[in-house]
């Protein structure tokens, strides 16, 4: 981070802080393989994890001027479906995963974004609400899973949706807004927040009353369904590439009956076990990782026809 930059980036810093104070954990050129669960990525200039009440006003103030400034921004949930460049990402990465916590309301169970994804399902399950059972043991946070319309075992994010708060940096005003979940807005693996700047701040999930133990057996079944896949035998986002319906198939299956399983390079591998997971076997970089992912799509393009759409999304110098 050159010097210039780095002292714009402090001043607005320091500005924010004057008027929505909040702790602040600052790092500049900080490792990315840190902070993604594939556990690869080069540094950020400036990496920012905020905590306190008033992170939606500190954030909003935040984003609001460095898009003003010309500053690149990223916002960091899990670090889960995305692999980091080697070169690393330039400008701001916003961590939310300090903003978490739940609340019961009369509208449904209110979640903040920055909560994991297995945080929410336990507190769901306490409270004895069921819905979010068939999200155990996703990594990722809730603003992350609602940003992707994460899909889990024939079951949308968005099917448990009753409303989202977000800050739009589009908007003249950088203030905290709230849809209503328009399931029609919300499609396989896409949601309305994508290929837009805004910050997802909080959701509402509308839950059902059940039987507290057997929404916790449900919970491990899940669980316990992950890891017999070999999910977390190693460092990896989970699905490489989206299905299609109009394949006939699973793309696990196609890449499979292509005999691509254990085809690599470098230190990334397409796991022994599942044929749409791309694994870190231990020395990975992200360029193995993303050439991984080009020369699987082309072997399946060719073969036949079919032209794959990653899952996982690639950020920053590339």
């Amino acid at each position: 981070m050159n010097k210039v930059y780095a002292e714009k980036v402090i001043k607005i810093i320091e500005n924010c802080q004057q008027i929505n104070k909040c702790e602040l954990d600052i790092r500049c050129d900080e490792p990315m393989y840190l902070h993604t669960t594939f556990k690869v990525g080069g540094p950020a200039d400036c990496y920012i994890r905020p905590k306190g009440d008033n992170f939606p006003s500190f954030c909003a103030s935040l984003l609001s001027r460095v898009k003003e400034e010309g500053i690149p921004f990223f916002i960091l949930g899990g670090g889960a479906n995305i692999v980091v460049s080697d070169s690393g990402i330039r400008g701001i990465v916003l961590d939310t995963g300090a903003w978490k916590g739940s609340v019961l309301t009369e509208e449904g169970l209110v979640i903040k974004s920055g909560t994991t994804v297995d945080e929410a399902v336990e507190r769901a399950a306490a409270l004895e609400l069921g819905g979010l059972e068939s999200f155990a043991g996703m990594p990722g946070t809730v603003g992350g899973a609602v940003f992707m319309n994460a899909r889990c075992y024939d079951r949308e994010i968005s099917d448990i949706l009753s409303w989202i708060e977000f800050i739009d940096f589009n908007s003249s005003e950088s203030c905290v807004k709230r849809i209503t979940a328009d399931k029609t807005d919300f499609s396989y693996k896409r949601s309305p927040f994508q290929g837009k700047d805004n910050l997802i701040i909080a959701a509402c999930f509308k839950l059902t009353c059940g039987n507290k133990e057997r929404i916790f057996d449900e919970i491990k079944k899940y669980k316990q369904d992950r890891r017999d896949k070999g999910h977390y035998l190693f460092p990896c986002a989970g699905s490489a590439f989206k299905n299609n319906r109009n394949f006939g198939k699973p793309t696990g299956q196609i890449i499979d009956e292509l005999g691509l399983k254990g085809f690599s390079s470098g230190g990334a591998q397409i796991a022994l076990f599942h044929g749409n997971i791309v694994i870190n076997t231990g020395n990975a970089s992200a360029s193995d990782i993303r050439t991984l992912m080009d020369e699987t799509a082309e072997k399946v393009k060719k073969e036949t026809g079919f032209i794959l759409e990653p899952e996982i999304m690639f950020i920053g110098d590339w």
